[in-house]
């Protein structure tokens, strides 16, 4: 096959993706979006009612940071290794097992609470291992849709899975809320299992023949045994070949950095949105006709809505027109991350909380063409056997860089005006942006 980039060693030769003759494809793709939709809403109903739990019972700022980390950190250093198992391994079933053994774990939490066992430590103990259960099963998902999927639809399904997820950021704070009232915390854990088990019935249903992990560049790992890979020097050197490969290279290599970069510039900084209503508007109010925003709580809410309601609307828009007209993802990618830069320096400027809402919106239209086209070219361009370490890495790296940016950004925001955070976020990303644009340019796929 030829090169795919005008410059040698920048990009991988395309991946063969699903038959696109197969007219069975779009089955197995709505089975896998279907239960992990399912599984997702159910996981974040109950994340949502179990920090709500800890906020009313502790009020104290460090359990909730110590819950934060405990639900990023295991995932970001899991997911290295899930991306191992996902190249090595079942991909189906690793989508499975995650969600059967947090079924479980959930199960026992919630017998922990109705019968009164249940405490601080248990708590946290269950939200590490939840994050870990992650680790292994999205590398496997993203993995796992290039196997099931024409090359030609990778980025309608994406951008289709990225709308759902952005719907689950709607409905589910929204039924936990109404949950919590009605319900004792132990039962709204079944909600979770009740999912899973919906999720899990879902993925079974899909049919699929893996495909054998060729390994043209490296003959000798082709012939490695299967108890050398599942030592400790094994998992080592799969997880050195993983970062070799991505940084081999240039296109694979911009994305997770840029990704990673962004969360640290940017997403962490959109952490202390919440922060900045208070702070900018508390004393203002907005009355649109239909609604009314006067409390804190209520302004919350709308920056919340807005910014989903634009992320649906934004992968809706990707999924259905932007598919058919973008030729390359990586300069897809870079204009995502300028406008979502322009966009969250204009959070800092924006005079009125109208203004702002109107911005956030514009910030939710913006994030899918920033997300879709990188899981695209990732999907695309690495090598099938390949794709679970790529992957692991994006999300390793990404999940790493928000708590890291929020060490920095969050302290900052105690010691100088929260806005300048986000006219400073907003500048870099705009700056990552372009940088990628150049990336995109000179590596240019023919």
């Amino acid at each position: 096959m030829s090169a795919n980039t005008s410059t040698p060693s920048t990009s991988p030769q395309p991946q063969p993706a699903a038959p696109s003759q197969d007219a069975t494809w779009w089955r197995r793709v709505a089975l896998l979006l279907t239960g992990q939709t399912f599984s997702l809403l159910g996981s974040s109903v109950v994340q949502y009612a179990i920090f709500w739990h800890l906020v009313m019972q502790s009020d104290s700022g460090s359990v909730m940071a110590s819950a934060m980390i405990l639900t990023c950190l295991p995932q970001a250093v899991v997911s290295m290794v899930g991306g191992i198992w996902a190249d090595r391994g079942n991909r189906k079933l690793l989508i499975i097992l995650p969600d059967a053994v947090i079924a479980c774990l959930t199960v026992l939490l919630a017998a922990a609470f109705a019968t009164g066992w249940a405490n601080l430590s248990l708590i946290m103990l269950v939200l590490a291992l939840r994050s870990a259960g992650g680790g292994v099963q999205i590398p496997a998902v993203q993995a796992f849709i290039p196997q099931i999927t024409p090359q030609a639809k990778l980025m309608r399904v994406n951008a289709v899975n990225g709308t759902l997820q952005s719907a689950n950021q709607i409905a589910a704070p929204a039924l936990a809320a109404a949950l919590i009232a009605i319900l004792p915390l132990w039962a709204i854990l079944f909600v979770d299992v009740t999912t899973a088990v919906i999720g899990i019935g879902f993925t079974l249903c899909i049919r699929v023949h893996r495909a054998a992990h060729a390994r043209p560049d490296d003959g000798e790992s082709a012939v490695r045994s299967t108890a050398e890979r599942g030592t400790v020097a094994g998992v080592i050197r799969d997880l050195r070949e993983g970062f070799a490969y991505a940084w081999r290279f240039r296109r694979i290599r911009s994305i997770i950095l840029g990704n990673a970069l962004v969360c640290f510039v940017n997403v962490a900084p959109m952490n202390l949105t919440l922060l900045l209503i208070n702070r900018a508007y508390r004393h203002d109010s907005l009355d649109l006709g239909f609604a009314v925003f006067t409390s804190t709580s209520d302004k919350l809410a709308a920056n919340e809505l807005a910014w989903s309601i634009g992320m649906i609307l934004g992968g809706l828009l990707l999924s259905s027109i932007g598919a058919k007209r973008i030729r390359d993802c990586l300069r897809a990618v870079a204009v995502g991350f300028v406008l979502i830069g322009v966009t969250t320096a204009g959070l800092g400027l924006a005079p009125t909380l109208l203004a702002f809402l109107i911005v956030d919106f514009l910030t939710g239209l913006a994030t899918p063409l920033a997300a879709s086209p990188a899981f695209t070219l990732l999907q695309q361009e690495a090598a099938e056997d390949m794709q679970g370490r790529v992957f692991g890495l994006l999300n390793a790296f990404s999940t790493f860089g928000t708590p890291l940016g929020m060490m920095v950004f969050g302290p900052l925001a105690d010691m100088v005006d929260v806005r300048l955070i986000f006219i400073a976020g907003g500048v870099l990303t705009v700056s990552l942006g372009c940088w990628l644009a150049y990336v995109g340019r000179v590596t240019r796929r023919r």
